[in-house]
């Protein structure tokens, strides 16, 4: 897990608020991501973590507060004048939001032909195909349709599509959910890989606690309307929060915990083996 040492912040979220009627979602939330980290967002049923990432992208227009990504503002302005931060950013819906007509090729074909209409076809092909690799998929996924592949295959489509126009910043929402626990540890392997290959900067919406550990380099949590706390799992575990206590030391949050100390010991053990033989 990285995260820049300069601490840049690439989304920065002040004062937000998100009401649907009288039914008040978040009041005066504040967030920070910084370059090159994986921050996870958690929070129970009903604590608007969907609502919020809806937010930050301009699909969820929020009453109050200001958000700024890149350094740009993003609330209140027309597509026109967000063109070119979104072309910086890749996103990965939950369950994948494949268009179900259109092939896998397709698919990762949409964002580029919306921002660059006069690519040609030849060049289309060629870029659909280096992101489906990319992505963990075989070469011949490229033609297939939604229909015809796994859940976790689907989810990779998802992010061979998010990676389409090179992106800076990925937004992924409940990335693993569905996926068993093979194919979840698999496809966080791939979420560490490109960030550390692409230099990507990641906020990630998720209940799953194998994920929080096993990638996340901070971690916010939502509650009470707001952003109550963020920072990494050992810090969070050390504030009296009975939420987060429940959360994090459950039977699950415990479980996961073992796992990843687990591996960290034999990533240890295989380290010292090969320094042993070298």
């Amino acid at each position: 897990m990285n995260g820049e040492e300069d601490g840049e912040i690439i989304i920065e979220v002040r004062g937000l608020r998100n009401a649907f009627g009288e039914q008040v979602v978040h009041e005066d939330l504040d967030l920070e991501v910084k370059r090159g980290e994986i921050l996870g967002v958690v929070g129970g049923s009903g604590t608007g973590k969907s609502v919020l990432m809806r937010s930050i992208i301009g699909l969820q227009t929020p009453e109050a507060g200001d958000i700024t990504v890149f350094g740009e503002p993003v609330i209140g302005r027309e597509d026109r004048e967000l063109q070119n931060i979104r072309k910086r950013w890749g996103i990965l819906f939950q369950g994948a939001a494949l268009f179900s007509t259109l092939t896998v090729a397709e698919n990762v074909q949409v964002p580029l032909r919306e921002f660059y209409p006069r690519l040609g076809e030849a060049l289309l092909d060629e870029i659909a195909a280096f992101k489906i690799v990319m992505s963990g998929l075989p070469p011949d996924a490229g033609p297939k349709y939604p229909a015809e592949l796994s859940g976790g295959m689907k989810k990779r489509a998802g992010i061979a599509r998010a990676l389409a126009l090179d992106p800076d910043l990925l937004f992924l929402d409940e990335p693993t959910a569905g996926l068993d626990p093979i194919g979840a540890a698999a496809f966080d392997e791939l979420i560490v890989e490109l960030r550390d290959r692409l230099g990507l900067t990641v906020l990630l919406i998720t209940h799953d606690l194998d994920t929080l550990y096993a990638i996340c380099d901070r971690v916010a949590v939502l509650a009470e309307r707001k952003v109550i706390a963020v920072g990494t799992i050992p810090e969070l575990l050390a504030l009296d929060h009975e939420w987060i206590q429940e959360y994090f030391r459950g039977p699950r949050g415990r479980a996961a915990e073992e796992a990843t100390e687990a591996d960290a010991e034999a990533e240890a053990r295989a380290a010292q083996h090969g320094g042993a033989e070298g």
